[in-house]
């Protein structure tokens, strides 16, 4: 079994600062891209951050600029530094993970259970 637990969200003011983090357990032989995603209120889920297991990134224009995503392969977590929060960022931000199991097993696509990031004005 494979799990991701996210931490760091919270309530913070427009123009302030938080870190997400997002942590994979269990069986796991190889990890391919980890991402985070959102979902507003009354919005559709979208893309925040993608990396890759080489370190490569991609942004969603809405977030360049302000946010960082970065991974540690050898503790299987992904980070998300959001700086210059906005009211639109608020949303249920949820990490995403290509996980391979065992070897010669597939790769499977794994998500946390969210977490709340609420930009006040």
């Amino acid at each position: 079994q494979v799990q991701l637990v996210e931490s760091g969200g919270g309530l913070v003011h427009t123009g302030g600062s938080l870190r997400l983090s997002c942590a994979a357990s269990g069986s796991i032989f190889k990890i391919y891209v980890m991402g985070w995603y959102r979902q507003g209120p009354g919005k559709q889920r979208e893309l925040v951050a993608g990396i890759s297991n080489v370190g490569i990134t991609n942004y969603a224009d809405s977030v360049k600029g302000r946010f960082t995503i970065s991974r540690d392969n050898a503790k299987n977590t992904v980070y998300l530094q959001m700086n210059s929060l906005k009211p639109e960022d608020t949303a249920v931000y949820y990490c995403n993970a290509a996980i391979q199991a065992t070897l010669v097993g597939p790769v499977v696509d794994y998500w946390g259970e969210g977490t709340l990031v609420t930009v006040s004005s």
